[in-house]
């Protein structure tokens, strides 16, 4: 839709809504996506959004509930009747709803799903028993199964019944009697196969599978690494649930988000709706320990006052010099980070990652250091304040690059989210070790310099 079309449907719609004409309303909501309308709700005075919500019928409204954020999601279920609410939580996907509802208290939870239909419920009831941000809690059970005894007619029947049932129809899971999974067949293999074939004969028994507590990174690696579409849960061999890509995205979302907040030393998460008190909390911990460290990198530069009072120069390339230093550290950081979070790390990776860094500091101090040392030279006509410089940035550099690649590596092996060594922290340590660098040699050279 374009922009100025979709402008033109939110106007029609704020009319119909504030004259409190239905049909018209009804048939804008025809008209335009879910996620048009849950962004327009969300703009909309109180008294008009309780106009669009007794507008929406039951589908169109769980459609547009599931591309709400969270707290807009609790806030239109909190404001149907419990027989409303029920009707739309039918329709809604169960592990999306699961979701919504873990957030809420227990006796709020029970109000609602009682409700719904009795075995929806359940099955709602049942995510909820696993532990928050696993398999069991992604999973999702609209999905089709045969026996493995079924014919590839029989099969496409299924599929032709349950359709709208089901979240995916890329793949059909095989089980056997005993509800366990033995095989898998794609919807290509299904049209493909005459139609009094057995399923047995033709399905893929080789099937990728987790269980239910099963970390949800983890199982977002393998959507990624074996290119999956969806992907079965089972416990004790038993088919008990299916995950699909889209659950899968949203999971690498979100575990960016928290690495990004966590690498901006920001803590939980802060958008552009926390009010202001909350995101200062939020921040203030991290900063507060970085200023007390940060009063080493003063310290340092006292234990040198004599050094800089008598080569004043010397003041002008502080900033730069740490800046650098901060900055490569940073950069090795996010690559490590991100790194961590895409494969699987051994004795033999860390070695080679760690040569390979040492490389980048070194081509990129030696570059850096060499460009300094001649702009301090041309700057202030001194070819030993240029050499001091320039081999005091390339020994910081490769020491902040290695420092940016080794200190998440280390939280790693500890089993500690190395997203934790945030950006304003390898800054600071970094700040320190340059500095320590750049006044030790200068003082070395300091009869030089005079």
């Amino acid at each position: 839709m374009s922009q100025s079309k979709e402008q033109q449907w939110k106007l029609l719609l704020l009319d119909a809504l504030m004259k409190e004409r239905r049909e018209e309303a009804q048939q804008v909501i025809e008209e335009v996506y879910p996620y048009d309308l849950a962004k327009w709700y969300v703009e909309l005075a109180p008294t008009e959004q309780e106009r669009l919500l007794r507008y929406l019928d039951h589908e169109r409204l769980a459609d547009v509930i599931e591309e709400l954020e969270l707290e807009q999601q609790l806030d239109v279920l909190r404001r149907l009747d419990v027989e409303h609410a029920g009707h739309v939580m039918d329709l809604m996907e169960n592990d999306d709803l699961a979701e919504i509802l873990e957030e809420l208290p227990d006796e709020e939870v029970d109000r609602l799903l009682s409700g719904m239909r009795q075995d929806e419920a359940l099955v709602v009831r049942n995510l909820l028993t696993y532990p928050a941000e696993t398999a069991g809690r992604l999973m999702t059970n609209r999905f089709i199964w045969v026996t493995e005894e079924s014919t590839i007619g029989e099969t496409v029947e299924k599929m032709r019944d349950y359709i709208e049932y089901s979240e995916t129809i890329n793949y059909v899971y095989v089980v056997n009697q005993l509800s366990q999974l033995v095989g898998v067949i794609s919807y290509r293999d299904l049209i493909l196969a005459n139609n009094d074939e057995q399923i047995a004969d033709v399905m893929d028994r080789k099937v990728i599978s987790v269980s239910p507590e099963t970390d949800q990174e983890d199982v977002a690696k393998m959507f990624e690494r074996y290119d999956l579409v969806s992907l079965p849960v089972v416990e004790g061999e038993v088919l008990v649930g299916l995950i699909t890509v889209d659950d899968a995205l949203d999971v690498l979302r979100e575990e960016a988000n928290e690495d990004i907040e966590k690498l901006s030393a920001s803590g939980k998460s802060i958008d552009f709706d926390t009010k202001p008190w909350v995101a200062a909390t939020r921040r203030l911990p991290w900063l507060i320990l970085l200023l007390f460290i940060g009063l080493v990198s003063g310290s340092i530069i006292s234990q040198f006052e004599e050094t800089l009072s008598k080569v004043v120069a010397l003041a002008f390339f502080m900033p730069m010099i740490a800046g650098m230093t901060g900055n490569t550290g940073t950069q090795s950081l996010a690559v490590v980070v991100r790194g961590l979070i895409t494969r699987e790390v051994d004795k033999k990776v860390v070695t080679r990652l760690i040569l390979r860094e040492l490389r980048v500091g070194l081509i990129i101090g030696v570059t850096c250091g060499i460009l300094i040392a001649i702009i301090a030279y041309v700057w202030q006509r001194d070819p030993i304040l240029g050499l001091v410089v320039g081999s005091s940035l390339i020994i910081t550099l490769i020491f902040g690059t290695l420092a940016g690649t080794i200190i998440p590596l280390i939280l790693h092996r500890l089993n500690i989210d190395p997203a934790i060594a945030s950006g304003p922290l390898i800054t600071t340590l970094n700040d320190i070790l340059s500095l320590l660098v750049y006044f030790g040699i200068a003082t070395a050279f300091i009869s030089r310099l005079m």
